[in-house]
């Protein structure tokens, strides 16, 4: 596609967000309702869309829509001129000091708990501002955080960097053996992993980075683990860690604020490697509001952050 700067004179933002949003959905309906508006107005804008670049952005029929080759070469485009256009507005938003807008955070669920802090403080003095939080794995996060639908993402260090993100370092620590208060193990100030093999498992799923970690450590060694659950949902493996003797193994800060839960430290877990170092993780080169920067600093100055970097 080949348009001079002229060629985009009458090129409005609307038509390039209802571009994107059916390039995404592939579905008129569905684009029009999420737009908020009529299938035909929807249609009118792209054929108006298209007009004015003399080419099809999309192939349609009875059957299905397609991008058209022109239509994948515009789509990267249009979205980063939408989020340009909205870190204009952000910037102006800032000039309000924190009066309004909004914070989007992506967390895993070991951070889950870490944040609850200054989520709490955040809102108490900033009212205004919404606080969006999503939670989701990590690579599920960083394509979110690439395409701009997060502000920053709070996870532990990848093991490949990403060379998009900037990762600034809150805290390191180790992972642990989690149980409940009544657990056998309870009352142990450490634990190896050869011991952990005469227990049963409960685990979250591959993917995670707490699970990553561990699956790394244990693999220099010919143990054997009884494995009888795998879940990615935080609040139910606590749940079933409080009414069972199963053992899970999170980041000890995991639990920083869940009562009846104990973290014994694995003795045998002590390289760099096997270790976790909790980030802030920013896309590079792109504007970070002044909500981001207010609540990252508030995080590290938390309580939550403080026990582990003291």
């Amino acid at each position: 596609m080949h348009q001079k700067p002229s060629d985009f004179a009458d090129m409005e933002l609307r038509q390039l967000k209802y571009f994107t949003k059916l390039a995404e959905t592939l579905n008129f309906s569905a684009a029009a309702r999420e737009l908020f508006i009529t299938q035909s107005t929807l249609s009118h804008q792209i054929l108006q869309l298209e007009n004015e670049l003399q080419q099809p952005l999309f192939l349609r029929n009875s059957h299905e829509v397609m991008l058209t080759e022109a239509g994948q070469t515009l789509l990267p485009l249009a979205r980063e001129t939408l989020h340009s256009a909205d870190c204009c507005l952000a910037q102006l938003e800032d000039l309000k000091n924190l009066e309004s807008g909004e914070l989007n955070i992506g967390v895993t669920f070991s951070f889950a708990s870490i944040m609850a802090e200054t989520v709490t403080a955040f809102l108490r003095q900033h009212p205004y501002v919404k606080v969006n939080v999503t939670q989701s794995t990590m690579t599920e996060l960083m394509t979110q955080l690439e395409n701009h639908e997060l502000d920053f993402v709070l996870a532990f260090k990848p093991q490949t960097a990403n060379p998009k993100v900037e990762s600034r370092e809150l805290f390191h620590h180790r992972l642990a053996a989690i149980v409940n208060e009544h657990h056998p193990l309870a009352s142990r100030k450490s634990i190896t992993l050869e011991e952990l093999q005469h227990y049963d498992f409960a685990l979250s799923r591959k993917g995670t980075q707490a699970r990553n970690t561990f699956d790394l450590a244990v693999a220099k060694h010919d143990y054997h683990y009884r494995v009888k659950v795998e879940m990615n949902t935080v609040y139910l493996l606590f749940r079933l860690l409080r009414q069972s003797n199963y053992v899970t193994i999170l980041s000890e800060s995991t639990i920083v604020y869940e009562n009846g839960l104990k973290a014994i430290p694995i003795s045998d877990i002590k390289s760099p490697m096997d270790q976790m170092t909790g980030c802030v993780h920013l896309l590079k080169n792109s504007y970070v509001k002044k909500s981001a920067n207010t609540f990252i600093s508030m995080l590290g100055e938390s309580s939550s952050v403080l026990k582990y970097t003291l």
